[in-house]
């Protein structure tokens, strides 16, 4: 009941953040969808790339991200705030996406290529037409991976000046505020599952039910 309190006194400040918090993970994921989704899809044409970007995907995601937050606040060009804070989670959303993209085009029936190759489809057709709409469901798993990751990491970019919901945690912790705590612990799994289930609608529209089917199979 003190955390309802809580969030109904302080409304204005924690729609403030809670705006930022999304604004954030929806300028990240954006940015990430493009730039990771591209380079899935080119290590899955160029397999002597595969190792190399995946592996620099896996170093990245094991940094600790107050550490990486940190690093890129000391850039002049940077600093403290979102630019460093965009940085920093796109590169975190690196592994799951590349890997999914990867392993999702991969993934894909042979035979269906085959099927292709000999209707006269060209390599980027078949890869446009065939193998990406093909591997759709596994794709969306890594996207909805990402969301609900970057939600969560986002609360840490409160360290280098991100006006988020971080920041109802941080400050309850060092002032022992267990409604502050609990009152941004709260808002940030609300949003992280609002996020994962437009992600899903989303998938209902894309993904064809055979292939999610096929999927869960």
């Amino acid at each position: 009941m003190s955390v309802l309190l809580f969030m109904i006194n302080y409304f204005h400040r924690i729609l403030e953040y809670t705006v930022n918090h999304f604004t954030l993970v929806l300028t990240v994921m954006i940015l990430s969808m493009v730039l990771w989704f591209s380079v899935g899809v080119l290590i899955s044409r160029y397999e002597m790339l595969a190792g190399a970007v995946l592996g620099l995907g896996n170093i990245l995601f094991c940094i600790p991200s107050i550490s990486l937050f940190g690093l890129f606040m000391t850039i002049p060009q940077l600093g403290l705030g979102r630019r460093s804070a965009v940085l920093a989670l796109v590169l975190y959303a690196m592994m799951p996406l590349v890997r999914n993209v990867y392993r999702g085009i991969k993934s894909v029936d042979p035979r269906v290529v085959e099927a292709g190759q000999g209707m006269g489809l060209s390599s980027w057709q078949l890869l446009w037409q065939i193998q990406v709409p093909m591997a759709w469901p596994v794709i969306f798993a890594g996207i909805r991976i990402t969301v609900v990751m970057i939600t969560g990491i986002a609360t840490v970019a409160t360290f280098i000046g991100e006006r988020n919901l971080g920041r109802l945690i941080h400050h309850g912790i060092t002032r022992s505020n267990s409604d502050m705590i609990l009152a941004g612990a709260l808002i940030v799994s609300v949003v992280a599952l609002c996020l994962d289930m437009l992600m899903g609608l989303l998938e209902k529209k894309l993904v064809s039910p055979g292939l999610r089917y096929q999927q869960r199979e």
